[in-house]
């Protein structure tokens, strides 16, 4: 019969500690790349010609279509088989998270836009904003209010994301429980241990969120 044995996993619990942090850091880095990514492909899919709108469409449609981990695993793989040793084994990782996460907020990003209300922006062109103005003052940032919600779920599910770098040796909260499991072997214990840390830290983050939220998403 299997003993629980909680005592290797308060004695290497700072792995844990560790690995979970990094991993909200790892996310955070991310999202805020992949925003940058998708603020650009959905203006390009709003106001761009066509061949940039094919171009976007196909981006997202590809990159939707496959694993997260199939892409960690082209970058990290298909980098080192090039001799392009310019990324480690983490910043790997973030540029494929980013690269990822940037196609679905993508169209997160394309939803706020187009759900702007004409008459803001109509009112930016009578008071003599020229378009770039009107983007940078009007669009953009009601985008952001109207989208928040989405990016709080995407921060969320990118964190929960990050556990797929333990394949490549990236030393997020994942990684720390399989080292600490060849050292132990105390798996039942780890692995319990990492789910109720992203327990807490999801609904953690969800609380912030839904704070920030309710401050600042728009009203309509």
């Amino acid at each position: 019969m299997y003993h629980l044995n909680w005592r290797p996993v308060i004695q290497h619990f700072d792995l844990l500690w560790h690995g979970l942090l990094f991993g909200l850091g790892l996310a955070l880095l991310s999202l805020a790349v992949g925003c940058i990514i998708g603020i650009f492909g959905a203006f390009g899919r709003v106001y761009g010609g066509k061949p940039v709108r094919t171009a976007i469409t196909a981006y997202t449609e590809f990159v939707r279509n496959i694993p997260l981990l199939l892409i960690i695993y082209c970058v990290y793989y298909g980098l080192g088989i090039m001799k392009i040793t310019i990324l480690d084994n983490v910043w790997s990782f973030i540029f494929a998270l980013s690269f990822y996460s940037g196609a679905y907020l993508t169209e997160v990003f394309r939803a706020g836009i187009l759900a702007v209300p004409v008459g803001l922006i109509e009112a930016g062109k009578a008071i003599g904003l020229t378009p770039r103005q009107t983007m940078q003052n009007v669009t953009i940032p009601l985008t952001f209010r109207i989208v928040l919600p989405s990016l709080s779920n995407t921060f969320i599910g990118l964190f929960k994301d990050t556990s797929l770098a333990s394949a490549i040796s990236v030393p997020e909260l994942t990684y720390g429980a399989m080292r600490i499991n060849v050292e132990t072997w105390r798996i039942l214990e780890v692995y319990a241990t990492v789910a109720v840390l992203y327990l807490i830290a999801c609904y953690a983050l969800a609380g912030v969120l839904r704070m920030l939220e309710r401050r600042f998403v728009m009203v309509k």
